[in-house]
């Protein structure tokens, strides 16, 4: 059952946290006594599936796959970028992960880019180095998408942008 929405089943989307999904299908689910439409969205990247209720969805953060030349701009950002190096690491990782949590392409990849500069001159704790590497994976995720090439490509692509 398809409903009046801005996304439908079949759209390539973005959930905060999350990365890159594809809306499988909208079904319509009771739970605590009420019946609302659902969409199933579908996260290749991390092998799950979470539904979100369709009241929900524009407070969700979720958003379209950026297009080709977004991807561009934010990699010419992510080369050219500056980090804030006065920040504490406990500053630090509130400030990303606010980042991550927006959902947002360009906060994302500012995220992987400060941490791997970061990385460049010291190790990075375990949990800058968890946000890292989840960061990193949606970010690679979505560029692989974008650009239709393989993970590793989209991988490799990071790495020389920096």
């Amino acid at each position: 059952m398809e409903v009046d929405s801005l996304y439908q089943v079949g759209d390539n989307i973005v959930y905060p946290m999350q990365g890159v999904g594809v809306i499988q299908s909208m079904e319509e689910k009771e739970i605590l006594g009420k019946k609302e439409q659902y969409f199933i969205i579908v996260f290749p990247v991390n092998d799950m599936q979470l539904m979100i209720p369709e009241s929900k969805i524009s407070t969700s953060g979720v958003r379209f796959v950026a297009d080709s030349p977004a991807m561009d701009n934010v990699l010419t950002i992510f080369k050219n970028g500056e980090r804030d190096t006065s920040l504490s690491w406990k500053q630090r990782y509130k400030t990303n992960m606010d980042k991550m949590k927006t959902g947002n392409l360009q906060d994302g990849a500012e995220v992987v880019r400060d941490l791997m500069l970061v990385n460049k001159e010291k190790a990075l704790n375990p949990s800058e180095k968890q946000m890292l590497e989840k960061a990193r994976k949606f970010l690679v995720s979505e560029l692989q998408f974008i650009k239709g090439i393989s993970n590793n490509q989209a991988a490799e692509l990071l790495n020389t942008a920096l």
